[in-house]
């Protein structure tokens, strides 16, 4: 950032808190009037000390499921939900930066009803201003490799998020050394992924053709919505075909299609997945699905994650408002955003791939995710038709593999043109990182040292 720019930005931090080895640090940041938004940096443990490595921001989905607490500490933080450290922790290689976001998420809130984002515009220029607040209380971090890896709806913002930041360093208003942005399980063309999920279920045995006839016609109904500018409207029936899915597949595990959601006598579900927007949507359910509704026992909706954010986490933080209540997933939220949930960001992929050659545009996929499938994501590389001179490239780019160290299985396929990355992660759902760690380790690192870059 140029230097009158510093003078003449404000800087927004309001309470910010540490371990007393300075490897962790916490912050609130007034990034508008009653919009307090909260990130949480853990400082890199690498050999190479935390100074050498670069700096990654974890955008978790919903919107509105929490960063700080599902990503942190059911996906890649140093500790696991039992506080036990993690073998395959990303903090071992670089410095992560979880942001609850939007506002309204996870610890971040709101004063007013107002001050909630409306619009994934929004939702980007409140992380643009949350990272210029950043870097002028962490100048030691500018010159850091700085990635953005979003999963589920968090890759959506985060490439709104990334383009925005990458204006912001071109007009030299921030000093940052951007160099990526990865998609992960990503809801980029949500019409698109929504149209995908009867077909990947049909061919995986899991639909027949009645039931493949009966979730397309529903995912339809979404797709006409969206064709006719009713966002809203497209966003709701978007939600009546996960539940006309499940109707076919015995409550199919969205985030894991080799298991299935099993209720027991007392209406419990083992939920084996524990994703928060799992837990979210059958609270949807239940509003238009009496069986469900009647399934939902305070035992099922208790939730591990809330008593360990409410409880000890929220004690060592102690930079918490009193009387504020973590959630895993924020409904209030998620809602303030339905005119924008099924609305597509790929022509934002477009001009980060042609406008920004040497930002990393990198796309993972878990190969049994349902919800964002990599069906999905493949035809949304597809729609760059027009948007990008490098498609035909890409397309016929040669297609690559690793193989696990230990048991030689493939444990990954990747392609790479240009600016343009693709993986293809084995064994692993929705959340690569939680599914298969080691794999998800290997791909940052190789991520990194750009190992995959062909002359």
């Amino acid at each position: 950032m140029k230097e009158e720019a510093k003078a003449e930005f404000r800087a927004q931090q309001e309470e910010c808190g540490g371990t007393e080895d300075e490897m962790e640090k916490w912050c609130y940041v007034n990034i508008r009037p009653d919009a307090h938004s909260f990130y949480w940096l853990y400082r890199s443990t690498h050999a190479d000390g935390w100074l050498t490595r670069p700096l990654v921001m974890w955008l978790q989905g919903g919107p509105g499921a929490s960063s700080t607490g599902y990503g942190n500490f059911e996906i890649i933080g140093p500790l696991d939900l039992d506080l036990q450290p993690r073998e395959t922790t990303w903090v071992q290689s670089a410095n992560i930066l979880f942001v609850d976001n939007p506002v309204g998420t996870g610890y971040s809130y709101v004063d007013s009803d107002d001050a909630y984002t409306t619009t994934t515009e929004e939702i980007a220029e409140d992380l643009y201003t949350l990272m210029k607040d950043f870097y002028l209380n962490n100048p030691e971090l500018e010159q850091a490799p700085f990635y953005v890896f979003g999963q589920s709806y968090g890759g959506k913002m985060g490439v709104a998020f990334s383009e925005r930041l990458a204006q912001g360093i071109a007009a030299g208003d921030i000093n940052c050394n951007q160099a990526g942005y990865a998609m992960g399980n990503s809801w980029i063309a949500p019409v698109e992924s929504t149209l995908s999920w009867a077909p990947f279920l049909y061919y995986m045995s899991n639909l027949d053709e009645y039931g493949y006839s009966e979730v397309m016609t529903y995912a339809g109904y979404s797709r006409d919505a969206a064709e006719a500018g009713d966002w809203e409207l497209s966003t709701y029936w978007w939600g009546q075909t996960e539940y006309r899915l499940w109707d076919f597949t015995n409550y199919i595990d969205f985030y894991n299609i080799l298991l299935y959601n099993v209720w027991d006598s007392a209406g419990k579900t083992a939920r084996m997945s524990h994703m928060d927007e799992f837990m979210f949507g059958l609270k949807m359910a239940a509003k238009h699905n009496e069986t469900i509704a009647k399934k939902l026992t305070p035992e099922l909706l208790a939730d591990p994650l809330d008593d360990l954010m409410n409880g000890v986490i929220m004690e060592k933080l102690a930079i918490i408002p009193e009387g504020l209540v973590w959630g895993a997933q924020s409904g209030d939220v998620f809602d303030k955003q339905a005119g924008h949930f099924m609305r597509p960001v790929v022509d934002i992929v477009g001009r980060m791939l042609t406008n920004y050659p040497d930002v990393h545009s990198i796309v993972y996929q878990g190969q049994l995710d349902l919800i964002c499938d990599t069906k999905g994501a493949m035809d949304y590389v597809q729609m760059l038709d027009g948007l990008w001179d490098g498609l035909d490239e890409f397309n016929v780019a040669p297609r690559s593999w690793t193989t696990d160290p230990e048991s030689r299985q493939t444990d990954m396929f990747y392609k790479v043109y240009n600016n343009l990355k693709f993986y293809w992660v084995m064994l692993a759902g929705h959340a690569v990182p939680k599914d298969n760690g080691p794999t998800a380790l290997r791909m940052l690192n190789r991520i990194f040292d750009d190992v995959d870059s062909y002359p």
